[in-house]
């Protein structure tokens, strides 16, 4: 993985205190806003976290792929990211 490590491990590190939370909160039978706001939050850093590695993706491996002038390499990472993209 070429994201900085820096970046994207306290993000998900803090998302899943955060759901081990919401967890606790179910266990509670907290009222649902509260949850679906700790919800939103976590959602938000995976998201955050994703984006970082992504980036790092395209700065890295894609870049790499399009310097190459290898045609097979570059068809294959806009592919990569292509198939990203349908599932979202």
């Amino acid at each position: 993985m070429r994201a900085d490590r820096k970046k994207v491990e306290p993000l998900l590190r803090t998302a899943r205190g955060q759901l081990d939370g919401v967890l606790k909160m179910i266990e509670d039978d907290r009222y649902c806003m509260e949850i679906v706001t700790q919800l939103q939050a976590i959602e938000s850093l995976v998201h955050k976290a994703q984006r970082e590695v992504l980036r790092a993706h395209l700065a890295g491996c894609v870049q790499d792929a399009f310097e190459t002038g290898d045609e097979q390499a570059r068809e294959g990472k806009v592919d990569e990211i292509i198939k990203l993209l349908d599932k979202a």
